[in-house]
């Protein structure tokens, strides 16, 4: 079907089976949730101006994801009105926002229209740059002595484009001047209206640093963000750049590496705008807050903690709020389902100017999230893959401590400066990392006080292997989560903390996996450490490796069926 000139890429029949049988839903909460109803009115009415301001931010974060992502989406909306072909393809758009993209499961991506094709540097970048011309034009650029415009276009905060035979780098603030004008609008609306001061103050912030070319004002919005910890309405534009696959090139590059450090200029990957929206639940959030304290502790638990100067992390009083939200709005980039979708988040990352000049993180987690599950299909998992002893010890409301414990684990270890010497690969070993802090913790932790008992800390293990380390297809590197749960699968098959048996039953010893974990966490920690491209590939080639196990379970996860796309059901 033609629809302005794009050809769909998929049939109306195979539409149907893609959202009926391929597709699961996430539905956030509506009007009618108590705790809404609850909520003052001026509350209510700033809630409708901040889920506003939400939809305005998804259409900026398309604009970064693809070029053809608004001109698709405003061709199939019209087209919808009439046409139930077009109103299944964009209910397909809405599920992985965009018009191209990995679901996670198959190994090319799914197109909406024949005429997209993957672009490394997505739309921040001209889409007919290559990497080899990148680096050429870059080399050239520092040859000239244009080492401010190198510096801007290697920033995390710039959209590039052409500009003769040369690059230019754009601010956000000044690409999407009308976007953010917008934006701001309805968060000037949402603070005339809201009823808590702090919050408040916050978006007063986060307008200041919609509006103006300095990245000061995203430090201070982050900072006072990070603080709001009893306030009840949450508001998040979230800044995270997993998706750019060309700035980090950079490092592979000699030439440019030692312009790089002759002039002392930081390289970080685009920032993808995304946008939250929620309630935060505050019974829940208490339940959540006992790790809060503990933090501390774990900085100096940590190996190798002297080498990157975590010692003073309890001296310095490093705010670090932590909630647990019930979601109204996801957009943008935590729409983007491609092959999963957000539980939980801790922000600023270390890259922002917030965390290195001493600001606090906050961890936000999703309760809609966190409860969308097939409890039929998972128990058909367990009677096909783990030994029926261990059954019971598969408890899916403790997956929120290992969701917990992975939020806490991006505040610890190496920093920004370390992370980003690693390139295309920092993203999988800061990923894996937080990963194996939160299991190799939580023995350490129930000795500090937190309430896990012998069998708790079975349930945990349990579940995080059942749940995060049995795999339904092998992952590729732009699936950071993905290829570090299969690093951790590995580690723990070849240390015989894990194994199978003849009838293909999941065993654990689990007197060995927080000792298992903590080695492997000195292994990591020894990576980022190194600043070394060359090692982070070395550790990720050998520790995600696609076996026997990995293959035989994904086989069983595509026999029971998978729903590798994601419809979020949004109801304000």
């Amino acid at each position: 079907m033609q629809i302005d000139g794009f050809e769909l890429n998929f049939n109306e029949e195979q539409l149907d089976f893609i959202l009926k049988e391929k597709t699961r839903t996430v539905e956030l909460i509506s009007k009618d949730f108590e705790a809404y109803q609850n909520l003052p009115d001026g509350d209510k009415k700033a809630i409708e101006h901040l889920v506003n301001a939400a939809n305005i931010i998804n259409d900026v974060a398309l604009e970064q994801d693809h070029p053809l992502n608004l001109k698709v989406k405003d061709c199939l909306e019209r087209a919808s009105l009439k046409s139930t072909h077009a109103a299944k393809a964009l209910e397909l758009f809405n599920c992985i926002n965009g018009v191209i993209g990995f679901n996670g499961f198959n190994r090319e991506p799914t197109k909406i229209v024949k005429e997209a094709e993957l672009l490394p540097g997505k739309n921040f970048y001209p889409s007919d740059l290559s990497v080899e011309e990148f680096h050429r034009i870059l080399i050239a650029m520092g040859q000239r002595g244009e080492i401010d415009e190198i510096r801007k276009i290697l920033s995390a905060r710039t959209m590039v484009r052409r500009n003769g035979d040369t690059l230019k780098a754009i601010d956000y603030t000044e690409y999407f001047a009308d976007d953010f004008a917008d934006v701001a609008h309805e968060l000037e609306a949402a603070a005339y209206y809201c009823t808590e001061p702090e919050f408040k103050e916050y978006l007063n912030w986060q307008i200041q640093a919609l509006l103006q070319n300095n990245p000061d004002m995203d430090m201070l919005a982050d900072k006072h963000w990070a603080k709001l910890q009893n306030t009840t309405l949450e508001f998040t534009i979230s800044r995270e750049n997993y998706e750019d696959e060309i700035t980090s090139t950079v490092f592979d590059n000699p030439e440019i590496i030692k312009i790089l450090g002759e002039y002392n200029i930081t390289v970080v990957a685009k920032d993808t705008l995304g946008c939250r929206v929620g309630i935060v639940n505050k019974p829940e959030t208490e339940n959540i807050l006992f790790s809060q304290k503990l933090l501390p502790y774990f900085a100096k638990w940590m190996p190798y903690h002297e080498q990157y100067g975590q010692d003073d992390f309890e001296e310095k009083s490093i705010p670090h709020s932590m909630v647990d939200v019930d979601l109204i709005a996801l957009t943008g980039d935590y729409a983007m389902c491609r092959g999963g979708i957000t539980a939980a988040q801790n922000l600023p990352n270390n890259d922002k100017t917030a965390v290195q000049t001493g600001g606090g993180r906050r961890n936000v987690y999703h309760r809609q999230v966190r409860f969308s599950c097939d409890e039929e299909r998972e128990k058909k998992l367990l009677d096909r893959l783990v030994d029926p002893a261990l059954h019971s010890y598969i408890d899916k409301s403790k997956a929120i401590v290992f969701v917990i414990g992975h939020e806490n684990g991006h505040s610890l270890g190496p920093g920004s400066a370390y992370q980003n010497s690693l390139g295309m690969y920092k993203h999988i070993i800061e990923e894996h990392k937080a990963n194996v802090i939160s299991i190799a913790s939580v023995a350490e932790a129930a000795k500090k006080g937190a309430r896990f008992d012998r069998e708790t800390l079975r349930k945990i293990y349990a579940s995080w292997i059942v749940g995060n380390l049995f795999l339904r297809a092998k992952p590729i590197l732009s699936q950071p989560h993905r290829v570090a749960d299969l690093m951790e699968f590995n580690y723990l098959l070849e240390s015989k903390a894990i194994w199978f048996d003849d009838m293909k039953k999941l065993h654990i010893d689990f007197d060995i996996i927080s000792m298992t974990m903590y080695k492997l966490l000195e292994e990591t920690i020894r990576v980022q450490l190194s600043k070394s491209v060359e090692a982070a590939s070395e550790f990720i080639n050998h520790w995600a490796m696609w076996g026997e196990w990995s293959r035989y379970i994904a086989e069983v996860q595509q026999e029971l069926g998978v729903k590798p796309y994601i419809k979020i059901i949004t109801k304000f």
